[in-house]
């Protein structure tokens, strides 16, 4: 049993992005008279989308940004979906487009984020921005900003990623394959496991840097974890949980994120910093 593990304290960290962000924010505006925009998009009515957007709005405009909010009925079409994310990947006042996801299940998915620009793709979910970022081409898109936040958090408390092993519990194309490009970008040694991996409790347990992007509650057991392994909880689930048993973890971790208040400000403090990139790359300051 290790000591008392290092929080690793996403609340902290994001306030440090986030300031850095308005200074840029206040810097973009001095030389072009231009406010940099998001334009968030919610299709239907479902709760805890809307709370993420009105989150990442007023994120926005605590940094000096616009935040323009785009809600459309849950019978919108994918046709339609598509049609309005192209009028806002025209409109040069808006330099950063979120689609909120999940879309209802009617609305093909792929295809409205492949309608976003990549230029303005700042939640780097089109296949453009995995290739970028696969690539080692950061000016050609965005990381997908839970990965990109993680990153920043790993960064942030100078963890070692050169070398060690990381495993990433998930294969999503915008949290779990994104994810072990950035490790693998840093010189890391990446397993990627999923619902259908042998052993995954013996996988887990050679990770020097356990990466849980699973979506189940609790399903990475603390047993599991090698003692010193750094512990990344990307999940959230109904009651406040992540996706690894947290106490159980904590005895044997020698850092860990906290849900809530780990990875979600990343993301979110990512994206912002992200649309101020990207107007400044579309304004020419930068």
């Amino acid at each position: 049993m290790s000591p008392t593990p290092i929080l690793l304290d996403g609340k902290t960290v994001s306030q440090q992005v986030l300031d850095a962000c308005a200074a840029r924010v206040r810097s973009i505006i001095d030389r072009t008279k231009v406010t940099p925009c998001l334009a968030t998009v919610l299709v239907g009515e479902d709760p805890a989308s809307a709370t993420y957007v009105k989150m990442k709005g007023k994120r926005c405009e605590a940094v000096g940004m616009k935040s323009l909010r785009i809600e459309l009925p849950a019978a919108t079409t994918t046709d339609q979906l598509v049609a309005r994310l192209r009028e806002l990947g025209a409109d040069p006042g808006v330099h950063g487009i979120l689609l909120q996801h999940p879309v209802p299940h009617h609305i093909n998915e792929r295809a409205a984020f492949e309608a976003i620009p990549a230029a303005k793709d700042v939640d780097g979910v089109t296949i453009q921005s995995f290739g970028a970022i696969s690539f080692g081409l950061p000016h050609a898109g965005y990381g997908s900003c839970t990965p990109a936040g993680i990153m920043r958090l790993l960064e942030a408390y100078k963890v070692p990623v050169t070398g060690k092993h990381a495993v990433v519990v998930g294969r999503s194309p915008i949290l779990g394959k994104p994810m072990a490009m950035m490790l693998l970008a840093a010189d890391a040694t990446v397993t990627i496991c999923h619902s259908r991996t042998k052993d995954l409790p013996g996988m887990v347990a050679q990770a020097d840097i356990v990466v849980a992007a699973i979506g189940k509650a609790r399903f990475i057991k603390g047993a599991w974890i090698k003692p010193g392994a750094v512990v990344v909880d990307a999940g959230y689930n109904a009651g406040n949980v992540g996706d690894v048993e947290y106490e159980e973890a904590a005895a044997r971790a020698s850092m860990i994120t906290p849900v809530p208040g780990g990875v979600g400000p990343m993301t979110i403090a990512t994206l912002i910093d992200q649309t101020a990139i990207a107007a400044a790359r579309q304004l020419g300051v930068l």
